[in-house]
């Protein structure tokens, strides 16, 4: 199963919502990295086996930098917590095999490619069919 770590700006709610549509999933106020640099966030998310969710691009030009197989991130807007949630779970039930790789790129209107350094998915308020 895909174990999520969420990030500081996204809602913690969306945490609880995703808990109890049956995910592992943790925000990182939750465990003590509320003020930890996106590296960190990084470090631990790999070391724990998590994907990152964030609204923030950072995550993406370290991974590319690093040349970084894991953590997958999934990039999404800003929504409230429960919109999170369910875009989140599309996101999973439609490509979580490729999450798992850690090697999945996925914009707007399901567009697929590979990213061979990036290693990241992002995804946007509509996935589209």
């Amino acid at each position: 199963m895909i174990r999520l770590l969420l990030d500081q700006g996204l809602p913690r709610s969306a945490a609880s919502f995703l808990g109890a549509s049956g995910y592992d999933a943790l925000h990182v106020a939750d465990i003590g990295l509320a003020c930890a640099s996106d590296a960190e966030i990084i470090e631990h998310a790999r070391d724990t086996g998590r994907v990152i969710v964030t609204l923030d691009a950072d995550f993406h030009r370290l991974l590319t930098v690093s040349s970084a197989a894991r953590p997958a991130v999934i990039r999404s807007e800003g929504l409230r917590g429960r919109a999170v949630a369910e875009l989140i779970l599309r996101v999973i039930g439609r490509l979580g095999a490729r999450i798992e790789q850690g090697a999945c790129r996925h914009r707007h209107r399901a567009q697929h490619s590979r990213a061979p350094a990036a290693h990241h998915l992002t995804s946007r308020r509509r996935l589209g069919s």
